[in-house]
């Protein structure tokens, strides 16, 4: 007798993002189609407004021109299809953002970070620009699936200052890479395997600023649901000082039948 197959794993989605205690408005956007199994989540950057106008463009346009061709593309699409994809996607997102920057005097300047999440089935398919970043946390561990864009980070690599300077250095926040900022930029796309279960963070610098990953993982293993996680990691970022925007993205990962439910985006 043949064993029924598993049933497949199915996404529940929860984002969120906050102005923090510090700044007067807020340039973090995130956009969720549940549709396509596409979650996006920017941080953005420049004069006034600036920033919010270029994180906004980021998400509404990748939701809306990567959510639709996911959703109408065959079962035979490949992961080097989507991958594709996510390249044509925020090409097109960067030179819409960089064209009005440069045709608008207030906007001079702006662009945003990007972390762009596909997920089907047992695959993650993760793209990311800056140093928004993104972590798995699976079996009570939090593990960092990006790699910072930043200057920061640079120097760690190079053996320059340790991860414990870089923590107060007053460079922290000087990106190597952006949407938006020139006319090519390159997104870094990594594909992981999803095993049921599993939970993602994406989230912007105003949480990993203000928390350790330690202290993030520990939130999340103290709340069973989506919405509470994510919540209590935006009031921990507040209570340490809320210094910058803050945005959250949490994704699970479910086993079996589990309906995919979708609440975004939130924002106060």
């Amino acid at each position: 007798m043949d064993r029924p197959s598993a049933p497949p794993i199915s996404f529940e989605f929860y984002a969120v993002t906050d102005r923090g205690r510090v700044r007067s408005n807020n340039e973090d956007s995130v956009a969720v189609d549940e549709g396509a199994s596409l979650a996006i989540l920017a941080d953005g950057m420049g004069g006034y407004n600036a920033g919010e106008v270029a994180s906004g463009m980021a998400t509404a346009f990748i939701r809306s021109e990567l959510g639709r061709w996911l959703i109408e593309a065959t079962p035979k699409v490949t992961d080097v299809d989507v991958r594709r994809a996510m390249d044509i996607c925020v090409d097109n997102a960067n030179r819409a953002i960089f064209n009005a920057a440069n045709s608008n005097p207030q906007y001079t300047g702006m662009g945003t970070t990007l972390v762009v999440g596909v997920f089907r089935g047992a695959r993650l398919m993760l793209g990311h620009i800056g140093d928004s970043r993104a972590y798995r946390w699976r079996a009570g561990r939090l593990t960092q699936l990006t790699r910072d864009h930043s200057l920061l980070q640079e120097q760690i690599d190079a053996g320059l200052i340790t991860p414990e300077q870089a923590a107060t250095s007053a460079h922290k926040n000087l990106v190597t890479r952006a949407v938006g900022v020139e006319d090519v930029v390159l997104l870094e796309t990594h594909l992981h395997a999803v095993l049921p279960e599993d939970w993602y963070l994406m989230c912007s610098d105003g949480l990993s600023d203000m928390l350790e990953d330690d202290e993030m993982g520990a939130l999340l293993a103290q709340h069973a649901t989506l919405d509470d996680a994510a919540n209590a990691l935006v009031v921990a970022a507040n209570e340490a000082g809320g210094r910058d925007n803050i945005a959250v993205v949490l994704v699970a990962a479910r086993g079996g039948s589990v309906t995919t439910r979708s609440w975004w985006p939130f924002k106060r």
